[in-house]
């Protein structure tokens, strides 16, 4: 899928080279962290268990990783595959990012997961914007490290 100014890719955890995954993890820091105000181990054991989709700045004047999500693998977390850190530079929010990430993560799932539902763990804001891909609740609103979530799966 094509954004203006962004250049993506998918990376399993054997060919994040060590600039990549810092930038993951800054990034995941910045907003996740320090903006969310959110204390809990984001560096959880489960990144080495999923595909990473990385969106770099082609804009030679902000550049870097703009955008990040990773897609666990089945069985690592939850018996299906997961979309989890779903995360977009603050600076580069409502540009569209999200949208064309999470729909990568869908058509990534569907053409390496075939017939397998996806799920994720949706801050429970974000309810409405999941459910136009497709996903639907699973289960009540639940507090995660604060913040109100709702699990939501999207089937094939």
């Amino acid at each position: 899928m094509n954004t203006p100014g962004v250049v993506w890719q998918w990376h399993d955890w054997q060919s994040l080279d060590r600039d990549a995954l810092y930038a993951l993890l800054e990034l995941r820091q910045k907003v996740f962290i320090l903006e969310q105000s959110c204390l809990y181990p984001d560096i959880d054991q489960l990144d080495p268990e999923a595909w990473h989709l990385l969106g770099w700045s082609t804009d030679p004047q902000q550049p870097g990783l703009v955008a990040c999500l990773r897609l666990l693998f089945p069985g690592s977390k939850h018996a299906e595959p997961a979309i989890g850190r779903v995360v977009v530079h603050p600076d580069w929010r409502a540009q569209g990012l999200g949208k064309h990430m999470l729909q990568q993560a869908v058509d990534f799932g569907r053409q390496h997961l075939p017939n397998t539902p996806l799920r994720l763990s949706a801050q429970t804001h974000l309810q409405d914007f999941y459910a136009a891909f497709g996903f639907v609740a699973i289960s009540a609103e639940y507090d995660e490290d604060g913040i109100p979530h709702i699990d939501m799966q999207r089937e094939r």
